[in-house]
Order: structure tokens, then C-alpha cells, then sequence
């Protein structure tokens, strides 16, 4: 019975004293997990990403006498356009800051970097289907509202002309699955709409042009439901034409 016992205590003290070691152990993290880590290291220590553009912008000279610059400023929709055969407004000079996966909060953060000091005419806002997916963590659509707004200020009193696009159509997000997005979308565009209907600012429906029966984005308009196809793009190019043409003319 004695043997028992002490083989009992043995086995218990065995096992404590693994622990232990395991827990005195330095941690050797995966090679994935040491990317994760300096992938969030780096969102921390610049979280609205503001030497995105840097340099770009330094290098970028100043409007040409006349010439009427347009900031194009959002996220991945606007980054995007110009790339993989779609074409950015080859006639004309426009700049485009859109950073991919950006909410509004992180944009009301590079507003002065992006868009004042580059002294444009005319800013096209395109934003808030990172905020519906929580991109930056959760935000009600008190908060992107609050944003669209200070980036709104922002713009009058530097006497930059605001044109909001409307948040293109969506039911899911391939990077964050099963948010149901569509409605949020819907409800945050006629919010926008009446925004600019009460202060003055043009707005931009990408959505009514883009969208089919489901709250989605039509299949020939989009890559992965979310980002806009080239066919897409040729949708939206003279909409946002006409939109900054009638900020400049005022009608």
C-alpha cells in the first residue's frame, strides 16, 4: 500500500515539475505568429498609417495655374482604381489616397496629411464599409456619421469642396464572413444623402448604379463582392465625373 502511495506522490511531482519547466521555458513563437506581432507592432506605431503617403506627397508639385486638383480619399475601392487594368482619370490630373482596409476614424486622422495640405479644389470622400465591418474594432453609425462630419469641416474651412460617394453595395465581406452587411450599407447611404442635402454637399450614388436585387454588388462590377471589377470602375468613372464637375460649377 506504501509503494502505492509513494508512486502517487512521485508521479504528482513529476508532473508539477513539468509544469513548471514549461511555464519557465521561454516562449518560441511560430514564424506566422512573429509576423502577426510585427504586423500589429506596426499598425500601433502608425495606426492611421500616415507615412503611407508620405513621401508621395512631399514629391507631389503643386496645381499647375488653373489647374483644379481633386482628392480622391477612402479606402481599398479608391485605392484600387488604376490598378489591374482599370483606369484612374488617365485625362486628368486627380490624386488618389485611398489605403486599403481603412475605417473613418483612421481617415479623419491623415485628413490634413492627404487632402488639405495638397491644396485641392475638389475632395471625393468614399468611406464606411470598413467601419460596417469593424475594421478598427466596433463603431455604431453614430460614430461614422460623426466622422463623415469632422472630415466635412475640415474640408469647408479650408475651402476645399466636399463630394461624399455613397458606400457601394455589399452582402458579405470576404475578410470578415457573416455581418450581413447589405442593410447597415443602406441605412448609412440615406443618412449621407440627407447630410449633404442639408449642408450643401454633393453627392456621389455609386450605390443605385452598382447594386442588384439582393443589396449586393452586381457580379459584373465586382471581383469579390466587395472591390470593383474594371466594368465597375467604368461605371463609377463618369458618375464621379459628373459629380466633381457640378462641385466646381455649382450647379
Amino acid at each position: 500500500m506504501k509503494a502505492v502511495v509513494w508512486a502517487v506522490l512521485l508521479a504528482g511531482v513529476s508532473v508539477a515539475t513539468m509544469r513548471a519547466q514549461e511555464v519557465a521555458s521561454p516562449f518560441v513563437a511560430p514564424v506566422e505568429t512573429e509576423k502577426q506581432i510585427a504586423a500589429m507592432q506596426a499598425k500601433l506605431d502608425d495606426w492611421a498609417q500616415l507615412g503611407y503617403y508620405r513621401d508621395a506627397n512631399k514629391a507631389l508639385a503643386a496645381a499647375a495655374p488653373g489647374e483644379d486638383r481633386v482628392v480622391f480619399y477612402g479606402a481599398s475601392v479608391v485605392e484600387f482604381w488604376g490598378r489591374n487594368g482599370s483606369a484612374f482619370f488617365p485625362a486628368k490630373n486627380y490624386v488618389n489616397r485611398g489605403i486599403s482596409g481603412q475605417t473613418t476614424a483612421q481617415m479623419v486622422v491623415r485628413f490634413r496629411q492627404d487632402v488639405i495640405n495638397l491644396r485641392p479644389t475638389v475632395v471625393v470622400i468614399l468611406a464606411g464599409t470598413n467601419d460596417v465591418a469593424g475594421n478598427t474594432g466596433p463603431m455604431t453609425p453614430e460614430m461614422t456619421e460623426n466622422n463623415w462630419q469632422s472630415m466635412a469641416d475640415m474640408a469647408k474651412a479650408n475651402g476645399i469642396k466636399v463630394v461624399f460617394a455613397s458606400i457601394t453595395p455589399s452582402t458579405d465581406f470576404p475578410w470578415k464572413k457573416g455581418l450581413h452587411p447589405a442593410e447597415k450599407i443602406r441605412t448609412l447611404d440615406a443618412w449621407l444623402q440627407g447630410y449633404c442635402v442639408t449642408h450643401r454637399f454633393i453627392y456621389l450614388d455609386y450605390y443605385r448604379a452598382l447594386v442588384n436585387d439582393d443589396g449586393g454588388m452586381k457580379a459584373e462590377y465586382t471581383v469579390d463582392g466587395v472591390h470593383a471589377s474594371v466594368k465597375g470602375y467604368e461605371v463609377m468613372a463618369p458618375l464621379a465625373q459628373a459629380a466633381i464637375d457640378k462641385a466646381l460649377t455649382g450647379h
